[in-house]
């Protein structure tokens, strides 16, 4: 349960979608950019002898409506195992919407929210399975720094969210969640392209 709830948030903070740029002829966005951009994560617990890797690959396509705000659509896919050989899978989908405070700059703050949708398995090792679906809400602070004139790296820092959890079978309850991080424990990297 406890990486479905990983993987929840997750989902959560890799659909907000971060970026930033700093005044120069180098990149930075306007008004009808298009882009396409990819987020890693990646996540390692160990707890005594009892250890864990998760990782999740979130594939973003964003498309700026205004100066200053892209709205985005964006895929998660993730997965895990720990030390008894138990393996999560996830997959999701959500939307969201970025403001840049600079966007036509090479550097740029920007302040992420969306709203996203995921489904997650956990087999385990010695037979068996659950799955549970899961929606969530963030608002997330990030960078963007163009290296190029089109190509940009972008990372997020923590999230203010919200996550709803409920097990796939008759009686479930589901169990929310509601989180401020904003330390060093949840970081994610990617890059974007800018058509």
């Amino acid at each position: 349960m406890k990486k479905l709830l990983f993987m929840a948030a997750v989902t959560v903070f890799g659909f907000t979608t971060i970026n930033a740029q700093e005044k120069t002829t180098t990149g930075g966005f306007s008004n009808g950019d298009l882009y396409v951009s990819g987020t890693v994560g990646f996540n390692s617990t160990k707890q005594g002898n009892v250890k864990s890797n998760e990782l999740s690959f979130l594939p973003t396509v964003g498309y700026f409506v205004s100066d200053n705000i892209a709205l985005e659509f964006s895929l998660l896919v993730g997965t895990g195992e720990d030390a008894a050989e138990d393996k999560t899978s996830t997959f999701g989908a959500g939307l969201g919407a970025t403001y840049f405070f600079t966007p036509s700059d090479q550097f740029s703050f920007t302040v992420g929210a969306g709203v996203s949708y995921a489904t997650a398995k956990e087999e385990f090792n010695g037979g068996g399975e659950v799955k549970a679906n899961a929606f969530g809400f963030a608002v997330a602070p990030g960078v963007n720094y163009f290296v190029s004139s089109c190509i940009a790296l972008r990372a997020s820092i923590g999230a203010l969210s919200y996550t709803s959890v409920k097990e796939d079978f008759d009686g479930a309850e589901a169990r929310n969640d509601f989180g401020l991080n904003l330390d060093l424990s949840n970081i994610n990297f990617g890059i974007t392209y800018k058509f």
